[in-house]
Formats: C-alpha cells, sequence, structure tokens
C-alpha cells in the first residue's frame, strides 16, 4: 500500500512525457492534487487528472508565472519533483558556449529555479518533500557527455547543500538517479550512436549493457522510488542519492 497524499500540492516539472509522467500518476494515483509543467501545454493536457501549467524551467519569469499559475489552482507546493531536463552528449570539441548554457540552464539552473520558489511553500506549510531528478551520470562520469554529466553532479550538490540548509526543518530534500529509462530519450540516443556508424543490433547492446541487469529501466520504478521518499515512512531519508540503475555500485 502506498503513501497517502490526499491534501499535497505536488508539482511535477517535464511532467508531460517520460519520467515526469509516470511520477505525476503515481503522486495523483496515491490522492495529491498534481500540476504538471513544461514547455508543451498540449501535451501536458495529456496527462489526465492533472494540472497543466505551461512552464519553461530555462527561463526565471516563465518559472515564477508558473507557480503563481499552480498555486492558484492547488494552493502551495509542498511536493516538488525538478525533473525538466535535457539529456544530450558531445564530446569536448562539440561541446561550444551556448551548448553548455543550455544544459545547465535547463537541468541545474532549472533545478535551482524551481526549489527556490517551492522550499518557501513548504516551510509555510510545516511539511514538504523536494526530489531533484538527477541521473547514474550525477555519481559517476559519463563517457561522451561532460556537459550532461555535470549538470547531473551539480544537481546532487545543490540537493545536498538545500538538505543540509533546512536539516531541522519539516522538509527533505533528495535526489533519484535513474540509469538508463524506457523513454523517448532513449530512443533518441539509439538514433545518435546509429548516425555514428553503429548498427541497430550494436546500438540496443551498447544501451542494455550500460544497465548492470541488462535491460531498460521501466519509468514506474522511478515512480515508485519518489513515491517513497514521498512517504511517512521516509521522513527521515534526507540529502540522499536514491539509484533506480539495476546494480550500479
Amino acid at each position: 500500500m502506498g503513501p497517502d497524499l490526499a491534501g499535497r500540492h505536488a508539482l511535477v516539472t517535464g511532467g508531460g512525457t517520460g519520467i515526469g509522467r509516470a511520477v505525476a500518476e503515481a503522486l495523483r494515483d496515491a490522492g495529491a492534487a498534481v500540476t504538471v509543467t513544461g514547455r508543451r501545454e498540449a501535451v501536458l493536457r495529456e496527462v489526465e487528472g492533472c494540472t497543466p501549467v505551461a512552464m519553461d524551467v530555462a527561463d526565471p519569469a516563465s518559472v515564477a508565472d508558473g507557480f503563481a499559475a499552480a498555486r492558484a489552482a492547488h494552493g502551495p507546493v509542498t511536493i516538488c519533483v525538478a525533473n525538466a531536463g535535457i539529456a544530450q552528449g558531445r564530446s569536448l570539441k562539440d561541446t561550444d558556449e551556448d551548448f553548455w548554457r543550455q544544459v545547465m540552464g535547463i537541468n541545474l539552473d532549472g533545478c535551482y529555479r524551481t526549489f527556490a520558489h517551492a522550499i518557501p511553500d513548504m516551510l509555510e506549510a510545516g511539511w514538504g518533500r523536494a526530489v531533484a531528478m538527477s541521473s547514474i551520470a550525477g555519481l559517476k562520469g559519463l563517457k561522451g557527455a561532460a556537459a550532461y554529466t555535470a549538470s547531473k553532479h551539480g544537481m546532487i550538490g545543490l540537493m545536498r547543500g538545500l538538505a543540509a540548509d533546512f536539516v531541522r526543518k519539516p522538509l527533505t530534500v533528495n535526489a533519484v538517479c535513474p540509469a538508463y529509462v524506457d523513454t523517448d530519450i532513449v530512443t533518441t540516443n539509439l538514433a545518435s550512436l546509429k548516425a555514428r556508424g553503429l548498427s541497430e543490433e550494436q546500438a540496443n547492446a551498447a544501451i542494455l549493457d550500460a544497465n548492470p541487469h541488462g535491460r531498460l529501466i521501466d519509468a514506474d520504478e522511478v515512480a515508485s522510488a519518489v513515491l517513497w521518499l514521498c512517504s511517512e515512512g521516509a521522513r527521515s531519508v534526507n540529502g540522499q542519492a536514491i539509484q533506480v540503475s539495476g546494480g550500479e555500485f
């Protein structure tokens, strides 16, 4: 039996597809009022039972407006999942200033902006759960993806700093670190590998072999980890990077 989140307002960035959608639906099914945000409002409307709010985490004004709209719909945000992100690998020679800033602006800066708006709500409400959707690349180096790896390491550093700041307050700040998950991002990565000259069989093997248990992770497995972090049973779990990776050590 999962947690009862009735009366809680959860906001999930990047909530229209993939991991974000699975997390939003899990929180909804646990009784929370859920706001899903993203740049494509039409996609957000497809998440049944959730409130869609167009919001670009790379734009400070858009984040402020998005949180205002979310609060108008459901009150203070007491569960916040900073999931919006860009997963794209480039070698150092192909990484220019614009690409570096794009990755940081969405993954790391976007997480900061999201938490900066959500945590004051949690403090006011006297209860809160903040979850950063990092990656296994936040805990180790990912070859050919230095910018992505740096951004995901940064999210874990941000999470740990905030957990330390608010350790005596009635909220927790944690990160979830998935390996390769069965989402559209993996489809894009497969296409990129094939564009580099790998056969379909070689590209599939490269992705599957990256997960120690030899299969893609289901998005609902990641959502289950988030749901647990939002439960009362995890109220003393704080400042942690929870791996959902099939056996990374």
